[in-house]
């Protein structure tokens, strides 16, 4: 107001510093944005001020740089607006420590109380991080607050979670002018847990001068601990693990003594005295395994809890007794801090109690592996920085090491940010930051869609990739915990419903005007790219949930939609407001369908929320190279046209396409608009790119023969150098050929002729494809002579089905990756003996034939088997493959073993069924052939005497199996 009139501000370059001053003028807190071009209306009058330049420390606006009052004459839709946070300050009082307490934020000159019901556990990271007090611990429910007199803040807040004010959150007005209860906010003060499986284990981590760095403490004991576990919420120590249970840290060090001083039974404060920045011996770092998250427990159990000191080998046990239904009621968070104790404890007394509790295990409630984390996505995690940000690190085995950032994609990092409950993947460029530290590169790449819930799910590449350093280590910032909004049911993140979290729970967005105006802002605040097209639902997909908001309106330009003019209503009538969907531009992808991997196929393209093809008009090397770069799949090898890969169907979205090669993305390449064309799916393009990988045995059969892996568009030797026999095993499985293979030394199948792509391979028993293996890199010249090729021969495995145990049955032979039967002609005892020596079920009663324990299925692998009753296998016995049609399966052999050769002493139904078969033999079946004669062998100076008899026929023996069932 000027010479007792109002006017406006009129500014082209209205900034944050501009926009502070106002505030503070006006005692609202802080400028939360800058906004120009009229965003709350056009006004009226004067422009008064014109191109107004603050530093930010000005009393008043019209103290900063500006040509003079009515210097200029502005349009008034250059009129400039501010938004303010409302408040000042904020601080946490009448709490257990500096970090804790009821929540006020500073209004003018007056603290106001903060509701329960108007923050979350993201808004309660916002706070912790404002006050440089760590991480949230918990929000708990306050005093009530009906018979007090207090001012109380009016707005919900609806933070993301990644801003570093409260102040920069969104909010929403609240209608309602009670509050039942007001806020307590628990932080973890400067101390927390890292690289444990949960926020309650861990390595002790200090912030101090601003600095994260292990906490070294030589007077570390288990009080201390139990102290700390209850600073953190985190109810009592478990355990004090030793080793470098959870790594070294990035490097920076504090020595100092840890501390709770206690005002009754509550800790006040816990200072860490007599800080230094020196190295830490082995074995001084502090770090504990705490039990549970006290507070989940008060919730549902309420004063039964007690916060004692106990010791470790009895924690678990006494939470166990102390709540009969915990078990039911534990979190798989919770579980994980048992699991981690068992493992490193190895404490007998832990373990007694874990197995005392079978309901457990029966009701899916607590397994242990050697994975951290929940049991769906086990092995991956961050260190060296926050909970949501930090040097990758998957586990092989017992072992954890880092990733190549070569290998590492912001598709892959966003579903590891998912995996870890920390929202989507932000950056991946993180420089030097957080590549400190110990251990082992893995070589692994993980191809990810982005949709995936783990790193697991997505396809994982590991042969052949290059070496990198230690420096050279993958990394990620998420945008950390859950989010407030999302986009639900697309094809990524980035399409799909929108919704939005309230108070943990996951809410409909309705509106009766949707527009791209609105899309524009929910693509920007997910860092989607722009809208691309804002939607309804169709009525089949419409949801049936809670709804969140209705009524949005935006500008378009604001950087939430909390910013956005919105209403809540629970109740919304039925016609007036619809489900709403985006599709923003960051949704767009690429794939490659139809060939038998990753990296060969159909291109397609997903567009406007559908997927579609590329015409192969002007379709070249270039063009296919922007493809698989893309994808990550190398360089072109070819680029096919005319539908090689098949025909497509639906949309064909791009058409003369003209990459220069050197484009990130095949949509940056110049070509006809979207969808416009004239083609049709049989000129549908594809490509052929270098990681493309198959494999192959040649000289042999399928099963057996050199190893041939095909890269780079050819085909050649894979070398045998330390190649063990689990790798050769891998190999087979890989090739569909079961688990017999071996390694063959007598160079049978033959020399190669091309290149020997590589050597070393080394796989475990966790690899079911070679392609996961590691090995050395790819080198055309990986062997140093053709003597080192790899040869496999496949080892054939040996089964009997269809009768009573592993010992009778139908002969059934593996062989080429698939069982087969064994024909009958020529089967005799010496045959039946040989299959059940080599099953270890001692020496065959009858060589029964014609299908007796029914007919198999598959191919009949061979006829006329001649064995002369002491071969070692059915292998050694000559034998012809049948190629022709002289057997059917109803001529299917099966051997019957001798029952009381095997399990005589600990299977009591195979020990008497030998006895009723002896008696039956002896006093009822009247075999032919039996004499008086008595024959005595003799055994340890007893005589027996035995009648001699024939063996019975196969209708008498069969006869003796019914009547013994």
């Amino acid at each position: 107001k000027h010479e007792e009139q109002w006017g406006t501000v009129c500014d082209g370059d209205w900034t944050i510093e501009d926009a502070e001053v106002v505030c503070k003028q006006l005692r609202c807190g802080s400028a939360i944005q800058a906004l120009n071009r009229a965003s709350f209306g056009e006004g009226s009058g004067p422009t008064w001020l014109y191109r107004v330049h603050c530093r930010g420390d000005e009393s008043t606006l019209w103290n900063c740089s500006h040509p003079g009052w009515g210097a200029f004459t502005c349009p008034h839709y250059f009129d400039t607006g501010v938004i303010c946070s409302g408040f000042s300050g904020l601080r946490l009082t009448r709490g257990d420590t500096a970090c804790s307490g009821h929540l006020t934020v500073k209004q003018e000159e007056t603290w106001a109380t903060v509701c329960f019901s108007h923050i979350d556990f993201k808004t309660a990271s916002v706070i912790c991080h404002e006050l440089e007090c760590g991480q949230a611990v918990d929000i708990l429910r306050g005093t009530h607050l009906e018979d007090r007199h207090e001012l109380i803040w009016q707005e919900e807040f609806h933070c993301v979670g990644n801003e570093t004010h409260l102040a920069h959150c969104p909010r929403m007005q609240h209608h309602s002018k009670t509050c039942s209860h007001d806020a307590t906010v628990v932080c973890s003060a400067n101390l927390l847990l890292t690289n444990g499986s949960t926020t309650c284990s861990g390595r002790v981590e200090l912030l101090h001068g601003g600095t994260w760095g292990t906490l070294c403490d030589y007077l570390w004991d288990l009080p201390a601990a139990n102290a700390l576990c209850q600073l953190l919420d985190c109810g009592v120590a478990l355990l004090i693990p030793g080793g470098q249970s959870f790594g070294k840290g990035n490097g920076s060090v504090w020595n100092g003594t840890f501390s709770c001083k206690k005002n009754g039974s509550h800790l006040r404060d816990c200072p860490v005295s007599g800080l230094g920045h020196d190295e830490c011996p082995a074995g001084k770092d502090a770090r504990v395994i705490c039990s549970v998250k006290i507070s989940f427990f008060e919730e549902k159990y309420g004063p039964k809890i007690q916060r004692v000191s106990v010791e470790p080998s009895c924690i678990f046990c006494l939470l166990l007794q102390a709540f009969p239904g915990v078990e039911a009621a534990l979190h798989l968070y919770h579980k994980a801090a048992v699991c981690e104790m068992l493992l490193m404890s190895g404490n007998s007394k832990n373990r007694a109690a874990l197995q005392g509790r079978k309901s457990w295990g029966q009701r899916g409630g607590l397994k242990c592996s050697h994975n951290y984390g929940s049991s769906r996505c086990p092995g991956g995690r961050l260190v060296n920085g926050t909970a949501c940000s930090g040097r990758v690190e998957i586990r092989h085995g017992d072992t954890w090491g880092r990733l190549c950032r070569s290998h590492w994609n912001l598709q892959a990092a966003s579903v590891l940010c998912h995996q870890l409950n920390c929202g989507y993947a932000k950056s991946i460029q993180t420089g030097d930051h957080f590549v400190d530290g110990n251990g082992p590169v893995w070589r692994d790449a993980f191809h990810c869609e982005g949709s995936e819930s783990c790193l697991w799910d997505c396809a994982q590449m590991t042969l052949g990739n290059p070496t990198c350093s230690a420096r050279e280590a993958a990394t990620v910032i998420c945008s950390g915990y859950a989010e407030s909004l999302r986009l639900s049911g697309g094809e990524s993140r980035c399409d799909g419903q929108v919704e939005i979290s309230l108070h943990g729970t996951w809410s409909r967005v309705l509106d009766d005007d949707w527009d791209i105006k609105d899309a524009h802002v929910i693509c920007r605040q997910l860092q989607c790219g722009i809208a691309e097209k804002a939607y309804y639902l169709p009525r089949s997909e419409r949801g049936m949930g809670p709804v969140g908001l209705r009524s949005v309106q935006c500008g378009g330009n604001e950087t939430q939609l909390m910013l956005c003019k919105t209403s809540y209503s629970p109740m919304v009538p039925m016609g007036v407001a619809e489900d709403v969907g985006v599709i923003c531009s960051g949704s767009r992808q690429i794939r490659l369908v139809n060939g038998t991997m990753r990296c060969a196929g159909r291109v397609e393209l997903y567009h406007d929320g559908i997927w579609g093809t590329i015409c192969d008009d002007n379709w070249d090397l270039s063009d296919a190279n922007v493809v698989c770069k893309q994808l990550g799949c190398g360089h072109a090898i070819k680029a096919f046209v005319s539908a090689h890969y098949g025909e497509g169907s639906g949309r064909i979205w791009l058409d003369d396409v003209n990459c220069t090669g050197a484009e990130s993305d095949l949509w940056a390449c110049p070509s006809r608009a979207w969808g416009q064309h004239n083609c049709q799916h049989k000129e549908d393009a594809g490509v052929l790119c270098s990681e493309f990988l198959a494999l192959r045995l040649v000289n042999g059969n399928d099963c057996a023969g050199r190893l041939e892996v095909f890269y780079n568009g050819t085909w050649g030797s894979i070398c045998s150098n330390r190649m063990s026999q689990l790798t050769a095993i891998t190999v087979c499985k890989h090739l569909n050929c079961g688990d017999g293979g071996e390694i063959a030394r007598d160079f049978k199948y033959g020399r190669g002729s091309g290149p020997t792509w590589l050597d070393h391979i080394e796989c475990t028993k966790q690899h079911n494809s070679l392609w996961q293996c590691q090995s050395d890199p790819w080198d055309p010249q990986s062997c140093d002579n053709r003597a080192e090729e790899t040869h496999i021969s496949y080892r054939e495995k040996l089964r009997v089905i269809g009768g009573e145990d592993g010992c009778s049955g139908r002969v059934e032979i593996w062989h080429q990756g698939s069982w087969g039967t064994v024909c009958d002609d020529s089967w005799d005892m010496a045959d039946a003996n040989v299959v059940c020596r080599q099953l270890s079920c001692g020496s065959a009663v009858s060589a029964l034939s014609e299908a007796a324990f029914g007919e198999g299925t598959g191919p009949i692998w061979l006829e006329k088997v001649h064995c002369k009753g002491t071969e070692l296998s059915l292998w050694d016995c000559p034998a012809k493959p049948l190629f022709g049609k002289n057997c059917d399966h109803k001529e299917d052999a099966a051997p019957l073993h001798n029952f009381g050769c095997r399990k005589l002493t600990n299977d009591v139904k195979i020990s008497l069924f030998f006895t009723l078969a002896f008696s039956l033999i002896w006093t009822h079946l009247p075999f032919a052939g039996m004499t008086e004669t008595t024959a005595s062998p003799t055994t340890a100076g007893k005589t027996f005497l035995f009648p001699p008899f024939s063996l019975p026929s196969n209708e008498d023996l069969m006869s003796l199996l019914q009547h013994s069932r």
